[in-house]
């Protein structure tokens, strides 16, 4: 499978909710540059980022545009995220079922047919203003 079609597998167990198929062509060294705060090394911490998500957010990602580079192991994905704030998490609004639309990207980059690192970037203020 060709690295664009790897970032496509990803996105679309994402938006099946299948944790396992995302973990499953992610490398044992991932590294996960969030938003927000530290970035997260190793599949471990990613499956806890993941697990947490799951519990607090349910989201969706429509619109869904990659872009390729010259070096096919660059890609990026704009998306919308079509979202339901569950769980509040610390330091964040209260959360009551709240729904949320918002432009998001990624950068991803693949090796050896695995997802090495996740660089996603959204509007935090943006968000907190919709949850608010």
């Amino acid at each position: 499978m060709n690295e664009l079609n790897i970032v496509k597998t990803y996105y679309t167990h994402f938006n099946n909710r299948n944790w396992q198929g995302m973990l499953d062509i992610v490398s044992d060294d991932i590294i996960h540059y969030p938003n927000e705060g530290d970035p997260r090394h190793g599949k471990e911490l990613f499956t806890q980022f993941l697990q947490k998500m799951d519990t607090a957010y349910s989201e969706k990602l429509t619109g869904m545009i990659f872009y390729t580079a010259d070096d096919p192991s660059k890609i990026a994905v704009q998306f919308t995220v079509n979202g339901i704030y569950k769980i509040a998490e610390d330091g964040l609004p209260p959360a009551h079922g709240q729904s949320y639309v918002l432009p998001a990207a990624a950068f991803l980059e693949v090796s050896d047919g695995k997802i090495r690192s996740v660089t996603t970037y959204y509007n935090l203020h943006e968000w907190i203003e919709k949850v608010s």
